[in-house]
């Protein structure tokens, strides 16, 4: 009889045992499912969110922190730039983002998405002079059309051996050459306020040459015209 109370003990000891480790492992379970931390308030001056495996996706940050840019897997040079959000794809370039600034002189808001391994090929923007009498205001949507093969990286190229050369007429010539032939791209439309105060739309053709307006002037006198593809008004 003692050795069957022992017994009992023994296997009472041993469920409660695995009814413990179970209850753990439930719990456990469901906090991995879970991990994440709550703040109501966290000042922070840059944030990398990544994937799984450590490719960065997108940063958030002020000024001083914020991401310089990538482009084919690489990260350009250590260059200013406003804070903001920069947008990286699958491949590790940077693919857009939103950045902002302001100050007693001027301030402006940029929502921008880049072309696959190139600049960007849609904005919308907003952006302002604050000082002296005159005081300018431009804001609405721009497209542009760019070149596959003439990516980013490769213009960088170009462009840092023509800096290499220190002869600002051969520069200026070689990129009013690169922007004739479109390998710049081209603006193709903007839809919105002009500095000038004309609010409206204004199309260019593949070349970048303005073939359609129509807007309002800061008078409040409405136009429409059309170009040829010099240029040239016709109506």
């Amino acid at each position: 009889m003692e050795k069957l109370i022992k017994e009992v003990r023994l296997l009472k000891l041993y469920s409660l045992a695995l009814t413990c480790m179970f209850i753990v492992f439930i719990f456990m379970s469901f906090r991995r499912d879970s991990d994440k931390t709550k703040f109501q308030e966290i000042d922070v001056e840059r944030i990398n969110v990544v994937e799984k495996d450590g490719t960065l996706k997108l940063v958030i940050s002020n000024a001083e922190r914020q991401h310089p840019g990538m482009t084919e897997g690489k990260e350009v040079p250590k260059r200013e730039r406003s804070p903001g959000m920069i947008f990286f794809n699958g491949d590790g370039d940077e693919c857009g983002g939103l950045v902002y600034e302001a100050n007693k002189k001027e301030a402006g808001m940029v929502f921008s998405v880049d072309q696959y391994r190139n600049d960007q090929i849609m904005q919308l923007q907003y952006s302002q002079n604050t000082a002296g009498a005159d005081k300018q205001r431009t804001y609405g949507l721009r497209l542009w059309d760019r070149p596959d093969e003439w990516t980013v990286t490769r213009l960088s190229r170009v462009v840092d051996s023509l800096e290499a050369l220190k002869d600002k007429a051969v520069m200026k010539q070689e990129i009013g050459r690169m922007r004739k032939d479109g390998k710049l791209g081209a603006e193709r439309l903007f839809v919105g306020k002009t500095p000038a105060g004309e609010v409206g739309l204004f199309i260019r053709d593949e070349k970048g040459t303005t073939r359609i307006k129509i807007f309002v002037d800061k008078e409040g006198k409405t136009h429409f015209y059309t170009y040829d593809d010099t240029g040239k008004l016709e109506n």
